[in-house]
């Protein structure tokens, strides 16, 4: 007699839930039933709502990640808060294992002086305004002529690149008028991104630094005296082919001529941001300290103070998870307690039947790649526990039928489809692939079709 398919459901359907259910799929041999639980009315997590709008060649990841919800083994239930319409007992009771893929979509804040003033913004609440996230604002003030970027991460580059950019050489990607409404009102001439480390630290991929230098509108500068590397440094550039072409670019642009544009993308290193400056409350300066490299890699400072004019500063110093009702977690890391897979108390002990991937089990660090080394590490773990006959058994009660009684209105794979449609349809009266709906109710009713 056959084995009844595992019984498991994911919670949430950006990368790392949807790595997580296709591995689940392959690893089992089709003999599986997962249901992808998303929060949003649209799947796909941080690649609808976290990757900058006019970087469609990242967003081309969508169609592979398409192709693993079209799984006949796999359904999409989207519109259903954990916490909220379901909790996570209920999961416990509906499944044999509760898989969390929950992401990270909050700011870690910058524990400086002046953090707290008007002008200075978390980078994830701006990435969710430019990229249509309904759970963010809906316009922007961008009068600030001179703005401060902190962080050199890929994230601190979409923001700066944004900033540098005009409204009209972003109305061809898929922003939303009102996002559109507010870029064109852009007054930035000058935007600072800040570091604290050098070159061979600097956390920018390869393809994503050069690509800053492609817009008319952006002149790329460095200050050749933020060329420097001491012993760590030239090892690290040697073991890595991707950090060796980060310096070269940035090299480049340190000796190259200036270029004639409107606005200047500078990038600062070895410039630790030490105070927020203000007056009335409100953002007039950012206040930095030079640093050195002490010769292992890392920075000290040198005591030299520089004020920079900025009238607004974003903070891209990484982003924060939410812990969710009843599952144990580790509010210094920010992350879900686990063990490498399992969930597990506070004290080490696993929880039986929880398990955790993505960005809420490690930390928002590494690239989409990661997340599915992520997913094959936690699968293997649940994998191992049915075997070992450590998982209880699900109800036979569907899911749905839980959501029906209790007025939730959640939506499906097919509703997806019907506002992937109507998106789609919006953009192409402009001349462009997709324009999105940015208001919750108007995405939930085009899913309803």
């Amino acid at each position: 007699m056959s084995q009844a398919p595992l019984k498991v459901a994911v919670i949430g359907a950006g990368p790392a839930g949807i790595y997580a259910s296709d591995i689940l799929v392959k690893k089992t041999g089709g003999n599986v039933q997962i249901d992808l639980i998303e929060q949003m009315p649209a799947p796909f997590g941080l690649i609808r709502y976290g990757v900058a709008p006019d970087h469609p060649r990242i967003k081309g990841i969508v169609n592979s990640l398409h192709r693993v919800l079209e799984t006949e083994q796999i359904r999409l239930i989207s519109n259903v808060h954990i916490g909220r319409d379901l909790t996570v007992e209920q999961l416990k009771e509906h499944y044999d294992a509760v898989v969390f893929a929950t992401g990270a979509v909050g700011d870690r804040v910058l524990d400086v002086p002046g953090a707290d003033l008007e002008g200075v913004h978390g980078a994830g609440e701006f990435v969710g305004f430019y990229d249509g996230n309904p759970r963010f604002n809906r316009d922007w003030d961008l009068s600030a002529e001179e703005v401060a970027v902190v962080g050199v991460g890929n994230v601190g580059l979409d923001v700066a690149r944004i900033l540098a950019k005009t409204g009209d050489e972003l109305k061809v990607t898929e922003i939303p008028d009102n996002v559109y409404e507010s870029l064109s009102k852009n007054k930035a001439h000058t935007v600072r991104v800040f570091g604290r480390r050098g070159p061979a630290q600097a956390k920018f991929t390869p393809l994503e630094l050069k690509e800053l230098d492609h817009s008319p509108t952006i002149n790329v500068v460095v200050d050749p005296e933020d060329i420097d590397y001491d012993e760590a440094s030239l090892e690290a550039r040697a073991n890595s082919k991707s950090q060796d072409l980060v310096c070269q670019t940035l090299e480049g642009y340190a000796i190259r001529e200036p270029k004639e544009a409107p606005h200047t993308l500078q990038i600062h290193l070895f410039e630790q941001p030490v105070e927020i400056l203000g007056e009335n409350g409100k953002v007039t300066g950012i206040k930095t300290e030079r640093t050195a490299l002490n010769g292992d890699g890392s920075v000290s400072g040198t005591g030299k103070f520089t004020e920079w004019p900025v009238q607004a500063v974003y903070l891209a110093v990484g982003y924060r998870s939410d812990a969710i009702d009843t599952v144990p977690f580790n509010s210094e890391k920010n992350v879900i307690n686990n063990d490498g897979g399992h969930v597990t108390e506070l004290d080490g002990t696993i929880v039986p039947g929880l398990y955790a991937t993505g960005w809420i089990k490690r930390g928002p660090v590494g690239l989409i790649g990661n997340t599915k080394s992520d997913a094959s590490e936690t699968i293997g773990m649940l994998l191992d526990d049915a075997e070992a006959g450590k998982l209880s058994h699900a109800s036979e009660e569907d899911i749905t039928e839980t959501l029906k009684a209790a007025g939730v209105e959640f939506l499906s794979w097919d509703g997806w489809k019907n506002l992937d449609a109507a998106e789609r349809a919006l953009g192409e009266a402009e001349g462009r692939e997709r324009k999105k709906y940015v208001e919750w109710e108007d995405m939930v009713s085009h899913s309803r079709g």
